[in-house]
């Protein structure tokens, strides 16, 4: 029996507890017979325009990183591996140079 990816990272290492389906990846449950759509969570870039996971983005101004001693500088390119509806902190990235950190949206532009 072939499960379906994962709805929210699309991870093929789903499996099946009683009639919900698991992703051990982002830890999201769901049930496969249930039909409502999932409101998706809209991030904006520095310039306005919708994020989603996977792309590609770039640092619209110098950041610092917070328990570090260097920053990142403008221009630096990451990608976006999650998004999160928050308050501060958006995306979780993959950022060149640096390794996995969470930054909020209004500081990048969609590469």
């Amino acid at each position: 029996m072939s499960l379906p990816p994962c709805p929210h990272c699309q991870s093929a290492f789903v499996y099946q507890d009683q009639q919900l389906m698991i992703c051990p990846e982002c830890a999201h449950e769901w049930d496969p017979l249930e039909s409502d759509e999932e409101e998706l969570i809209q991030v904006k870039d520095a310039n306005g325009t919708l994020l989603a996971e996977g792309d590609k983005v770039t640092l619209a101004k110098d950041l610092k990183v917070k328990g570090s001693s260097h920053g990142l500088k403008i221009g630096t390119k990451a990608l976006i591996r999650r998004i999160f509806d928050s308050k501060d902190h958006q995306l979780d990235c993959r950022v060149d140079g640096a390794g996995e950190i969470l930054i909020t949206a209004k500081f990048v532009k969609k590469a």
